[in-house]
């Protein structure tokens, strides 16, 4: 026993450990999105089913014998795989939609040492109850998978306390590449524990000739239904978390833990599934997702109140699947149909939904599949009485999700949505007249007032009062000026370009670049020769010959989703190496969950630079101006003799014992506000 455990719980970590690890990795080779954890998500779900299929194939085709002849070959091929190292001749490739690059980086990398991580939990098993099994015995192989889902949750749970803060992210990889070498070494003893068992197979006889029946067609698919929803809870709620704070392993971790910590509990004994409380926990939860996405919260109740609701979505599905588990000759089965569930949930969101939607309704029929299918569960125990009151609770959620999915489109004059965000530009009154606003999510990302004699005027974040509009402002007008931005948004900062100047625009999604040019008249009316580059900015500076910029502006924020890895060492000095000596690089912080100055005055201090803070207030004096940070780092030659425009600066000073943020490293709790 101790062998499977220790295999089991080693496979399991290292199962759950690479994925952070791997997506950390590529994370800035595809625009810093939250969605690339989704598409993340779906490969290794899609792996996870590959892996469950091969197990059940071996189980029901494949003599005891067989089997381990055939998964010690296959893992013995696997080994060349190592070390795991993701390829970087793709960064940035497949710009429009990088879906399907992310997952042929993840093929190559960790694609054949995963895929048989992922046969390991039903494998050993099955095994197990091919070893030792004898008449008149009873087993319970499923308590291995607790254990495999608690060696999961730890994985995940140490990745952002224990390693990704002391190592860079390639010596994660070669530990980890150590560790898979541990892993088959034990599961090639576990082999030798079966063969051996089976040197008589009569021994097992009743085990390899049970008779129980059969699953239903209609209990496996309400397993997959299951299975499939929680899947697409955890991955909308993820989504909602990473879009609005940062897409950052700590905020992938959390809900991926708290779906297995469900997996472990309703697994290990039935009892931790309270049915009756946690049936009537589940209203409460889906009218707590329903306050937070009509309301919105603060980081700290917005992450509590939505991981304790998934923990309720997913204790209620999986708690249901766990009742109507099989009995172990069909434990591959059970466990086939499960992986089907998950991957096409994550398939559902990770690649369908961007597709076919326009807006982010993946999670209201998330929340409707989870009440529907609850539904179906307790409808034949329930009372005549309790089945009118559900059914008429299901059409009032129902009618309040579709109410809630309209409002996500209704009342714009264009709603729209790819890989990297969702777009939408809608036209508001104001005493000024009227002005197009275009948001990402619930943040706006830029505004235009319509009336002739005020839609040159910059608005909002970079109106003349702003930080960038001070620096702007500074320049020379003796010389022409050559200025890079890093964000379009609705092209604002083309207002400030005069005729002789060059303003080269950064944009990664070629949908802004689109509602820019159609929708805002800000490019079209600017005086400046205007270039514009579709692609990361990031990685199109690192491709590009030296600018030598007067004036470099970071603004790509995706909703308030802070791009840690435009926000880096390695990024500042990308973009530091294309600046004049005296040139200035403005970085636009706003943010109303965390206080990037730290970040900032560490990057200052590395790079010896100074760094000035220029900031609005919540509710500027100006009326086209909106609450606002920028930091302008400069050097300390041109610090000292600033212009009158910049001598209202605040210098920023490095916080004792803060790290800068590099590639491998960024903590977003040292910077909660």
């Amino acid at each position: 026993m101790l062998i499977f455990s220790t295999t089991v719980f080693l496979s399991a970590f290292l199962l759950f450990q690479i994925q952070p690890i791997v997506a950390k990795m590529i994370l800035p080779w595809f625009g810093g999105s939250s969605s690339v954890w989704s598409v993340c998500m779906v490969f290794f779900q899609a792996e996870l089913l590959l892996g469950y299929a091969y197990v059940h194939w071996l189980h029901e085709k494949l003599s005891p014998h067989k089997q381990v002849l055939v998964h010690v070959s296959l893992l013995a091929l696997s080994l060349l795989m190592l070390p795991v190292a993701a390829d970087p001749a793709w960064k940035g490739d497949a710009l429009t939609d990088p879906s399907w690059a992310v997952f042929v980086v993840l093929t190559i990398a960790v694609g054949a040492p995963y895929l048989m991580l992922s046969t390991t939990g039903p494998l050993m098993q099955a095994w197990y109850a091919l070893a030792f099994t004898k008449p008149g015995t009873e087993i319970k192989p499923y308590r291995l998978y607790a254990l495999s889902n608690l060696a999961s949750m730890l994985a995940l749970l140490s990745y952002p306390v224990v390693i990704e803060p002391f190592f860079a992210v390639q010596h994660q990889a070669n530990m980890w590449s150590l560790g898979y070498a541990a892993f088959t070494l034990g599961a090639l003893l576990t082999g030798i524990v079966v063969w051996k068992s089976h040197a008589k197979p009569q021994e097992h006889k009743q085990v390899e000739t049970s008779t129980a029946a059969r699953p239903s067609l209609t209990e496996c698919l309400l397993w997959i239904g299951l299975a499939a929803t929680a899947s697409i809870l955890l991955l909308t709620l993820t989504h909602q978390l990473t879009n609005d704070v940062a897409p950052v392993p700590f905020l992938w971790v959390l809900p991926l833990s708290i779906y297995l910590l469900s997996f472990i509990l309703c697994f290990d004994a039935p009892r931790y599934y309270v049915r009756s409380a946690f049936l009537i926990a589940l209203p409460i939860a889906l009218l707590t997702v329903d306050y937070v996405l009509s309301h919105g919260q603060g980081i700290p109740a917005m992450v509590t109140l939505l991981s304790l609701s998934l923990f309720v979505f997913c204790m209620v599905c999986h708690g249901e699947l766990v009742r109507r588990k099989p009995p172990v000759r069909h434990l591959t089965l059970f466990y086939l149909m499960l992986s089907v569930g998950g991957a096409l949930g994550g398939t559902f969101v990770g690649l369908i939904a961007p597709t076919i939607f326009n807006a982010y309704f993946e999670l209201p029929i998330g929340l409707f599949l989870c009440a529907a299918l609850v539904t179906i569960v307790i409808w034949k125990e329930s009372s005549k009485a309790l089945r009118i009151a559900i059914a008429i609770a299901l059409v009032l959620y129902s009618a309040r999700l579709i109410y809630l999915s309209l409002e996500y489109v209704n009342g714009y004059r264009v709603v729209m949505r790819n890989f990297y965000s969702q777009l939408r530009v809608e036209d508001v009154p104001t005493v000024h007249g009227v002005k197009r606003v275009m948001r990402h999510g619930n943040i706006i990302h830029g505004e235009q007032y319509l009336d002739e004699n005020l839609r040159r005027k910059p608005t909002a974040y970079y109106c003349p009062q702003s930080g960038i509009g001070l620096a702007l402002n500074s320049l020379s007008t003796a010389q022409s000026q050559k200025i890079g931005i890093v964000g379009l948004g609705v092209g604002t900062l083309a207002t400030y370009g005069r005729a002789g100047n060059e303003m080269r625009m950064y944009e990664i999604n070629d949908q802004v670049v689109d509602v820019a040019r159609t929708e805002f008249t800000y490019l079209s009316d600017s005086p400046a020769t205007m270039v514009s580059v579709l692609g990361d900015g990031r990685l199109m500076l690192e491709r590009e010959p030296k600018q030598d910029f007067d004036l470099l502006a970071m603004d790509a924020f995706s909703g308030d989703s802070i791009p840690t890895h435009l926000l880096t060492l390695e990024a500042m000095k990308i973009y530091l190496g294309h600046m004049k000596s005296d040139g200035i690089l403005a970085v636009h912080i706003t943010n109303q969950y965390l206080d990037l100055q730290p970040v900032m005055a560490a990057i200052a201090q590395h790079y010896g630079k100074i760094a000035l803070l220029y900031s609005l207030p919540k509710n500027p004096p100006e009326p086209f101006c909106r609450h606002t940070t920028w930091v302008l780092l400069m050097s300390p030659e041109r610090a000292a003799n600033l212009p009158k425009e910049l001598q209202g600066g605040m210098k920023l000073t490095p916080r004792p014992g803060f790290k800068p943020w590099t590639d491998g490293f960024s903590n977003l709790v040292d910077i909660l506000k």
